[in-house]
């Protein structure tokens, strides 16, 4: 009766050779390698899309607040008097019967006084 021994290089759980041993280990070694690298890039371009998607929340917020000015300024224009004729008189030259209007000098005569100062 023999007796098989875990130790001699005849055993069945050690049928393997060193050299195939190596390239297993190799192998395993690359393997975890290039998971490692993949890992880490979709960790970077993760990290860049979270960023991105803050800032456009950012963005979005800036929308929302020039959105609510906006409709705060249409409420205005739309009930009060006052900010209408406002922005008639200064958007669109508008005057009452009786003002008087002074109309000055286009950006020409500012030159020609810087000129007269040499």
């Amino acid at each position: 009766m023999s007796t098989l021994d875990p130790a001699s290089p005849s055993s069945p759980t050690d049928d393997r050779s060193p050299r195939t041993t190596r390239s297993l280990k190799a192998a395993v070694v690359g393997l975890l390698l290039v998971l490692t690298v993949a890992g880490l890039q979709s960790w970077r371009v993760l990290s860049g899309h979270r960023a991105h998607a803050a800032q456009l929340e950012i963005e979005i917020e800036a929308s929302r607040e020039r959105i609510e000015r906006l409709r705060q300024r249409i409420d205005r224009v739309e009930n009060d008097p006052a900010t209408l004729e406002r922005l008639a008189r200064e958007e669109l030259g508008w005057v009452h019967d009786g003002d008087l209007v002074i109309v000055l000098p286009a950006e020409r005569h500012a030159a020609r006084s810087s000129d007269t100062d040499l």
